[in-house]
């Protein structure tokens, strides 16, 4: 595809999910920074992500995290996301910040352990379904940090055992979705460490497991988008969650460190149809803005997706093709950075104008008043987050 005409289609059909937690306090271990304007519970989680879909048209949907963004009653809860313009969309369990899971949760050598982890798989279940959810989001800390220190083996069998459990309780229309990282938190071995550990285990469990890629989950150097090409070829690439690395899970804004890899990233998925909905690959962001404030973070995030995603749809295919074949390794090299290297922010702005949008959404939330809005009301209560 290289005409705009076509590619502004495709774009105006993209949907990329926002993270709830990235709306709360969060940052390293080692420090969170207050800032002012935090949501004090999932209801202003949902404004927030609300004005990012107004702002920018194509973030119709918010992931939450459980227990954090656990409500009574969830069917309140999306109806009011309804009222606002957005879904509730992944739910994510959290079986890593509880004491019991010290040695892991799904393969924790303690069955009580194990249980307590399948059983809060099994409840977001539940909660998808009550949300109308169609994604389970599973992402473990499980591993070990010594030699000896457990059995690898006996540790995948629990892996699997709990993951079907689970797998089997979901309804018709969700997927699961596995989620891997090479360290931390622990050292010696985690019992997910890459995409081919995840593979194997979404193989045994049935086509409606699939691997979640966190671009900032991978050994420096690592070829991602080798990794989503594989993926997609097998129909296993279930989603990304999108951020950004300079050395580990950084959890920076995405594309801010290598614009050039997100490219590279979606360029794979535009030839291998990965932007067609019927490939039902998840956009989601996940990150953790420390020192920059929230909202416009996430703003920023949708628009560096948005513009690597309008470069590889640009990408001149038959000229890409034709220089494949003839093994002309510098000019199908040519044709890719022709892409990567046009300025597509113009034509962008011409889009949301066309969308009914306003063609700068960092601007015009900064005109809004937003900001200064939440920070005066949202005054009383305790912000939502975590402290390090």
């Amino acid at each position: 595809m290289s005409s705009w005409a076509q590619a502004a289609e495709v774009l105006r059909a993209q949907r990329i999910e926002t993270p709830s937690w990235a709306y709360g306090n969060s940052g390293t271990r080692f420090k969170v920074f207050a800032q002012k304007g935090i949501p004090r519970d999932p209801y202003e989680k949902i404004d927030d992500a609300a004005k990012v879909h107004e702002l920018t048209g194509v973030a119709p949907s918010i992931a939450l995290h459980i227990p954090w963004d656990r409500v009574d009653d969830f069917g309140a809860l999306g109806r009011y996301a309804a009222d606002r313009g957005i879904e509730l969309g992944a739910i994510n369990p959290n079986v890593f910040q509880e004491d019991d899971y010290r040695l892991g949760s799904l393969c924790n050598p303690d069955p009580g352990v194990r249980r307590k982890a399948v059983d809060h798989l099994l409840e977001c279940v539940e909660i998808g379904r009550a949300t109308g959810s169609g994604v389970l989001s599973v992402w473990m800390a499980d591993g070990t940090n010594y030699a000896g220190q457990d059995n690898i083996r006996a540790r995948q069998d629990r892996l699997h055992e709990g993951l079907r459990e689970a797998y089997d309780r979901m309804p018709d229309g969700m997927r699961l979705l596995l989620e891997y990282k090479f360290f931390e938190p622990h050292f010696y071995t985690m019992d997910v460490p890459d995409w081919g550990t995840s593979f194997a285990q979404c193989l045994r469990l049935g086509e409606r497991a699939q691997v979640l890629v966190d671009t900032g989950h991978h050994a420096p150097g690592t070829n991602i988008e080798f990794i989503v090409a594989v993926l997609l070829r097998e129909g296993r690439l279930g989603g990304f969650h999108f951020n950004s690395r300079n050395y580990a899970d950084d959890d920076l804004i995405v594309g801010a460190a290598d614009p050039f890899q997100l490219f590279r990233i979606m360029h794979e998925l535009v030839s291998a149809g990965g932007l067609d909905p019927a490939a039902n690959v998840a956009f989601m962001l996940d990150q953790c803005h420390n020192l920059e404030p929230k909202v416009p973070a996430m703003i920023r995030s949708v628009l560096n997706v948005q513009e690597a995603t309008a470069k590889a749809l640009l990408v001149d295919t038959d000229a890409l093709a034709r220089a494949q074949a003839e093994g002309d390794v510098l000019g199908a090299n040519a044709v890719v950075m022709d892409a990567f290297n046009t300025d597509v922010r113009p034509k962008l702005a011409e889009l949301r104008q066309d969308m009914g949008l306003d063609p700068d959404p960092i601007a015009a939330y900064h005109r809004g008043g937003y900001q200064a809005r939440i920070e005066a009301e949202r005054t009383g209560g305790a912000a939502m987050g975590w402290g390090a």
